[in-house]
């Protein structure tokens, strides 16, 4: 079994791996699936966009050219709702470029914390609970043919990818903290020392 600790690599990853194609696992992987046609747009188009426009493009551009290069028209919008508004406005800019886009929040159906016996914020009030397998048979019911995940809780958003039949790409995820950049964690000094890393 082939056992590899990439991110605790003692050479520089991006000149061993990126650089040279140098193989750690020997060339006993055996990689069939990228024969698949099924699977080929999905590994090409990337190197495609990064040898076409050199690294200029935001994820809104490069999901827009992705959807035209793969004839996508329908596409299907899974969003927090704490993010509505942002998900307004990728359902504007994606529907005037012509994609059809199928949208539902994650409070959809309005299960309540009640009847699954679960903490409540305000004991006396009504709350209701993220539905993310609701949202992937709503999105699955109207046949879209790429998902977009903004923003969806960690363990909603694995409920969704695995419900969803179409395939999911992440547009932003959520941190509440960092303004949904959870990779500001790695780039804050205090933030890095409150984790032990490193300055």
């Amino acid at each position: 079994m082939i056992r590899l600790k990439c991110a605790h690599c003692k050479q520089n990853p991006r000149n061993a791996c990126d650089k040279t194609g140098f193989d750690c696992t020997g060339g006993k992987l055996e990689l069939p699936e990228y024969a698949l046609p099924e699977n080929r747009p999905f590994h090409v188009l990337s190197s495609v966009f990064q040898c076409q426009f050199s690294n200029t493009l935001t994820r809104l551009e490069e999901l827009i050219k992705f959807c035209e290069a793969m004839s996508y028209r329908k596409l299907g919008l899974a969003f927090c709702v704490g993010l509505a508004r942002e998900a307004g406005d990728l359902a504007t800019v994606l529907e005037s470029r012509g994609f059809r886009v199928e949208s539902v929040c994650c409070k959809v159906v309005g299960l309540k914390k009640d009847d699954f016996g679960l903490e409540k914020v305000d004991r006396d009030k009504c709350e209701i609970l993220c539905n993310p397998v609701a949202q992937a048979k709503i999105l699955n019911r109207a046949k879209t043919e790429l998902n977009i995940e903004l923003g969806l809780c960690v363990g909603h958003d694995i409920l969704f990818h695995k419900y969803a039949r179409a395939p999911v790409t992440v547009f932003a995820v959520k941190d509440r903290v960092l303004i949904h950049n959870p990779l500001g964690v790695f780039q804050a000094s205090y933030l890095r020392r409150r984790f032990g890393l490193e300055e």
